[in-house]
């Protein structure tokens, strides 16, 4: 029997513009084979297996539908503010911050040819692809709103670049319990079932935030769950003064794996 790689089935089939986009959306967790969601974009399948798309199509990615209520929930204006999105990814959360309102969007991501082409052609959006956020040292305007959806990487490996490049701004950023907690307790597909854990874990990070510059103003579970099925939540970071220098900056936790992507 004729099999193709998963990618390249999705690009002929029409279900993304290329092999490169198709990549994207498989490793963002927005495709299913036969009802079941996949990741590897070299799966082979074959002609009668059934592919399909999560992604709500109104919107650049389902990512998008993770942020979209949780703006309102913790009060955070777009409107006119100059933004960035780290771990664009394919665009989702850019999307909605766009749709919002903003000015601009600097869309940071190690990938690159991953977001969505109508955003790679909107002149608000300022690329910045193959870039590592742990790299960043600044912007090239100042940034008020920052919103982070990083994966196999934790948020402590990649908000001190964040205040290094944006001292002032508003961060936005997820928790994904999968890559907060430690490796044992993470199950089979990436869930984590300990609710133990994931609490121990929310705890750290916010002593971690308080120790390193930024004060917690607000709390929401996303609005949908992870492609893994895991509850994750966001959180509203507010710059304090004196960052770091304002209270004992806790050990560096050690990476644990990967690079910022969404």
């Amino acid at each position: 029997m004729t099999s193709l790689r998963l990618d390249k089935a999705l690009a002929d089939a029409g279900l993304a513009p290329s092999r490169q986009r198709a990549q994207a959306l498989v490793m963002a967790g927005e495709v299913r084979v036969n009802g079941e969601t996949e990741r590897r974009p070299d799966r082979n399948v074959a002609a009668s297996d059934r592919l399909e798309l999560s992604t709500d199509e109104r919107w650049a990615s389902r990512g998008a539908l993770k942020l979209l209520p949780v703006l309102a929930q913790l009060g955070v204006a777009v409107e006119g503010r100059v933004c960035a999105d780290i771990g664009a990814s394919t665009g989702g959360f850019t999307d909605v911050l766009l749709r919002r309102g903003a000015a601009r969007v600097f869309a940071v991501d190690v990938g690159r040819g991953l977001i969505d082409w109508r955003l790679r052609q909107d002149p608000r959006v300022m690329l910045l692809e193959r870039t590592n956020a742990r790299d960043l040292e600044g912007f090239a305007e100042p940034v008020s709103l920052v919103v982070v959806d990083v994966s196999f990487i934790g948020l402590e490996k990649v908000l001190p670049a964040v205040r290094r490049s944006a001292p002032a701004a508003q961060v936005v950023a997820l928790f994904k319990p999968q890559f907060e907690v430690g490796r044992e307790q993470v199950g089979k597909g990436g869930i984590v079932r300990d609710a133990e854990a994931v609490a121990a874990a929310r705890a750290s990070f916010e002593e971690w935030c308080a120790a390193n510059g930024y004060g917690v103003a607000g709390q929401a579970p996303a609005g949908v769950a992870g492609a893994d099925g895991n509850q994750e939540f966001f959180y509203l970071l507010e710059p304090k003064a004196g960052g770091s220098r304002g209270g004992r900056a806790l050990p560096d936790p050690g990476d644990r794996g990967g690079s910022p992507s969404k």
